[in-house]
């Protein structure tokens, strides 16, 4: 009798751990998520906010023209505050490194990579953090804010 409530028992926990993991959404990779075209709202300049999405007094009012577009598999289109474009192919690493590379016409000091930090991402935003300073905005670590 107790070796059958054993074996009951088991098999019990057993059920509703299989149970238990038949609910739960799984999240997409990132390489997924991050498949879209982007669009600022936001961009800080070593830490000084230079853009906002329909700010009346920005700084660098051209970011209402930058664009990262993710949306083809590994192709990417980038277009800067200045209006310079660049495209190459995309990937991502682990959880948080988005690397751009191949990047023509190549980004000055750059060597046609550019990567970035990815600070949080769902469905609604995407940060970033350049890992290397802007050469167009002076040398600074940029931070940005996008919107799809």
């Amino acid at each position: 009798m107790k070796r059958s409530t054993f074996i009951h028992f088991f098999a019990l926990i057993a059920a509703l751990t299989l149970f238990a993991g038949c609910g739960k959404d799984k999240t997409p990779p990132v390489s997924e998520r991050i498949a879209k075209r982007w669009t600022a709202t936001k961009v800080e300049e070593s830490n000084t906010v230079v853009y906002t999405k329909g700010g009346a007094t920005n700084v660098r009012p051209g970011y209402a023209n930058f664009l990262l577009d993710l949306s083809s598999p590994s192709s990417v289109t980038l277009k800067e505050f200045e209006g310079s474009s660049f495209t190459g192919t995309w990937e991502v690493q682990g959880e948080n490194r988005l690397i751009l590379k191949g990047l023509t016409p190549q980004p000055t000091n750059t060597n046609g990579t550019i990567e970035f930090t990815i600070n949080s991402i769902n469905d609604t935003e995407l940060v970033l953090t350049r890992t290397t300073a802007n050469q167009k905005t002076g040398g600074t670590i940029n931070k940005y804010t996008l919107a799809p």
